[in-house]
């Protein structure tokens, strides 16, 4: 009985070993704030890409609508010889 209580108490101690080991590396990486930069960089793309959708919509609509017919019309203007 004396040598299957050294055992049940043994393994006791060595679960109760493991479960603090895991407690702190779970702790650590809760804790740790290292793959904090990649949904920075992810944000910051993000921005830019929307950003830049936005000025090369802004651009189309622009030349589009107001520089291309001027540019048509001086054109025909311009090489309109009869006058």
């Amino acid at each position: 009985m004396k040598h299957i209580t050294h055992k049940v108490r043994k393994f006791t101690k060595h679960m109760e070993s493991k479960a603090r080991s895991a407690m702190l590396k779970t702790k650590q990486i809760l804790s740790g704030n290292s793959g904090e930069g990649y949904v920075d960089t992810a944000v910051k793309i993000l921005m830019s890409v929307v950003i830049g959708a936005l000025v090369l919509a802004g651009l189309y609509t622009l030349f589009g609508e107001t520089v291309l017919p001027t540019l048509t019309q001086r054109i025909k203007e311009m090489f309109n010889y009869g006058g």
